[in-house]
């Protein structure tokens, strides 16, 4: 059995008629999802964009336009695969901070350590 056979079958199954499938479409398109995004995106945006295409009642032209919107968006993707988004990240912040960690207050003869040179520290005191 092909691929041809396959989605010949595949549309039986799933009731669906007339429907036409650009096979290299979708496979470049899952590629780069797979790739760029990570691998389970490949079928998800496949899923997605038949979604799209079927409320929207779109004709071949038009399923294109919308894979090459995916496609940009995955192929511009740039976060790795497996990367947490900041907003999902709980950090347990204590109510205290352990002894030794907190500097005693600096006074106004007190040295503060800095990065830029002796001279120009000394030149705003002037």
């Amino acid at each position: 059995m092909n691929l041809h056979d396959w989605i010949d079958e595949l549309c039986d199954a799933l009731d669906l008629e007339d429907v036409e499938v650009d096979e290299g479409l979708l496979a470049d398109l899952t590629r780069v999802a797979a790739k760029n995004v990570e691998h389970l995106a490949a079928p998800v945006t496949a899923y997605l964009l038949g979604v799209a295409a079927g409320a929207q009642d779109a004709k071949p032209q038009q399923v294109e336009e919308l894979a090459a919107r995916a496609q940009a968006l995955a192929e511009g993707w740039d976060r790795p695969a497996g990367a947490v988004d900041a907003e999902e990240v709980d950090v347990e912040v204590p109510d205290e901070l352990p002894a030794g960690l907190v500097d005693e207050p600096v006074g106004e003869d007190d040295e503060v350590p800095t990065d830029e040179p002796a001279d120009t520290l000394a030149q705003d005191r002037v």
